[in-house]
């Protein structure tokens, strides 16, 4: 087929078979990840984010490229996914932008619509990497700037195959990548982009939109909507102006009054949380220790009563209920009062959702490693909150895109604190202080999440070599900081050895979260040998249940 010219029609063809090929490639894509830890999910994030984008289209019926092209990049911008697939998103950004105003485009046209999205990509970064997706997007872009060729299909080809040359280059300019023997997976998936628009053309393709939903992360608020049965019924906050050191042994202490308890000190002050019968019990062993401040005591049981008694005068009323109460979310949202803080983070693992949610998080996003949620995830749980400042705590440096993202385009005051582990998310949640103005708080929280040292221990899915360090598959991988530091056989002695590298001479408390494929009494025997062998820190162990990783630990 021959083109001078393309409109909405066959825009829509082109990026529909895009995404199609990108969906039955994305796991091939994942299996580019340099690192060889269970979690390359960039194939998923951009196939996520390009099918959210083709879903904005589906029916539209459109002559108008530009009608189509923006109606495709704000489907990207709001499902966008990862870090890849936030600039993918960008790219279709900028593409849209080029396209403004017209209903059909030439090559010369098309090639510019491509340069303003390289340009658009590159701006969305605040440190570009050459040897990623940049690069494909910027040569292939440059590639039809310089060409003179006037057909369409042409200038696809030359899109294309300027795309292919630069993807097979970037292991030279990203050791990484040389070192694992691949090239740049978000490069890849691009080409695959690429290379389907260009075949929808070239082939007269009239292509159908795949009905694969990608998976969606799980929203949860503070309470859900089941009829449960609440062991301890009083959620119990308080501060304690005490000496740190104090901190484990009242967490002992109170240990046997109830559960969920999360005690942590810093310098002069022990914050408390715990979940009791006896909230006055628990106050009066507080009080011999310091002044106590901040006290907050919540009846869960009549809290819980009066949503679900809310839900169900809905439903009598004969009220679609779904804006008011959202999967197991149940938020009630008529007359909230407006708070001047909220929370949203995300998490991964049962045990380490529900530490959030006890510590006063009011939107955890079920997400993380593999599943990274979108820009639209995080703008929903954004959209039900009814307050004047609202910290986002991605814990996933896949994820601060995402939520930056979120921040921009959300009509409220969005901050994002930069947190790249779960570690960093709760040590920022526990340190917030709701007496601080909004700027204060962002300082000391960002400055929080830099006092915590975080350690993780997976195993590998393929063979490879690293830093120096040969790796098999199979073999139990121990990172610091996202860098692989120890290779073994047990995860036990792993974890045992990236603690050794981690703590110092100033490091005070260890926290260990157990993974869902470690049993509570096999941690709790690790823990006490790690009490044992580091006597004057803190240890606290929590049931994390987070998948692919037997132990997330940090240091502080």
């Amino acid at each position: 087929m021959k083109y001078q010219k393309i409109n909405g029609h066959d825009f829509y063809n082109m990026v529909v078979n895009a995404s199609n090929r990108l969906l039955e490639e994305s796991e091939y894509v994942n299996a580019l990840n340099v690192f060889p830890v269970p979690d390359g999910d960039t194939g998923t994030n951009m196939s996520a984010t390009f099918k959210a984008a083709v879903k904005e289209i589906e029916g539209l019926n459109s002559m108008s490229i530009a009608e189509t092209s923006k109606k495709l990049a704000k489907g990207a911008l709001m499902g966008a996914r990862g870090n890849s697939g936030v600039i993918l998103s960008q790219i279709l950004r900028g593409i849209s932008k080029g396209l403004e105003g017209k209903n059909e485009v030439d090559a010369i046209e098309l090639a510019i619509a491509f340069k303003e999205g390289s340009n658009a990509a590159y701006k969305a970064v605040m440190r570009p990497t050459e040897g990623t997706i940049l690069s494909v997007i910027r040569a292939a872009a440059d590639a039809a700037i310089d060409t003179d060729v006037k057909d369409i299909v042409d200038i696809m080809d030359v899109i294309v195959t300027e795309a292919k040359i630069m993807l097979d280059k970037t292991p030279d300019l990203l050791p990484a990548l040389k070192k694992a023997k691949v090239v740049d997976s978000g490069g890849m998936g691009l080409y695959i982009i690429l290379k389907g628009m260009y075949d929808a053309l070239r082939d007269d393709i009239k292509a159908e939109i795949r009905d694969i939903k990608p998976a969606t992360a799980k929203m949860q608020g503070a309470q859900g909507t089941e009829d449960i049965d609440i062991k301890f019924g009083y959620c119990t906050e308080f501060i304690i102006l005490a000496d740190a050191s104090k901190a484990e042994k009242f967490r002992d202490d109170i240990t046997p009054m109830g559960d969920s308890q999360v005690v942590v000190g810093y310098e002069d002050v022990i914050k408390v949380h715990i979940h009791t019968n006896d909230p006055g019990a628990v106050l009066a062993k507080a009080v011999k220790l310091g002044e106590l401040s901040k006290i907050k005591i919540d009846n869960m049981r009549e809290e819980h009563r009066e949503v679900l008694l809310s839900k169900e005068e809905y439903k009598e009323a004969n009220i679609d209920d779904s804006a008011h109460f959202e999967g197991e979310a149940a938020v009630e949202e008529l007359e909230q009062e407006k708070k001047k803080y909220a929370f949203v983070a995300v998490a991964m693992g049962e045990g380490i959702t529900n530490i959030f949610k006890d510590l006063g998080v009011d939107y955890v996003i079920e997400g993380g490693q593999t599943m990274n949620p979108s820009t639209q995830d995080i703008m929903e749980c954004v959209s039900k909150l009814n307050a004047e400042h609202i910290f986002v705590l991605p814990n996933n440096k896949n994820i601060i895109m995402s939520a930056n993202q979120a921040a921009e385009i959300a009509d409220k005051d969005v901050r994002v604190i930069p947190t790249t582990t779960i570690p960093q998310g709760i040590t920022c949640v526990t340190m917030f202080n709701p007496e601080l103005e909004v700027d204060e708080n962002v300082e000391n929280l960002k400055e929080a999440r830099e006092m915590v040292k975080t350690g993780s221990v997976t195993y590998a899915v393929r063979d490879t070599e690293m830093d120096g360090i040969e790796i098999k598959e199979g073999n139990i991988l121990g990172l610091i900081e996202g860098k692989i530091k120890r290779v073994g056989e047990s995860y036990f002695d792993i974890t045992e050895e990236i603690l050794s590298d981690m703590i110092d001479e100033d490091s005070e408390l260890i926290t260990i979260f157990y993974g869902e494929d470690v049993t509570e009494e096999e941690a709790e025997e690790f823990a006490e040998k790690i009490e044992e062998k580091y006597e004057e820190l803190d240890v606290q162990c929590y049931k994390g249940a987070q998948p692919l990783y037997y132990f997330l630990v940090s240091v502080e």
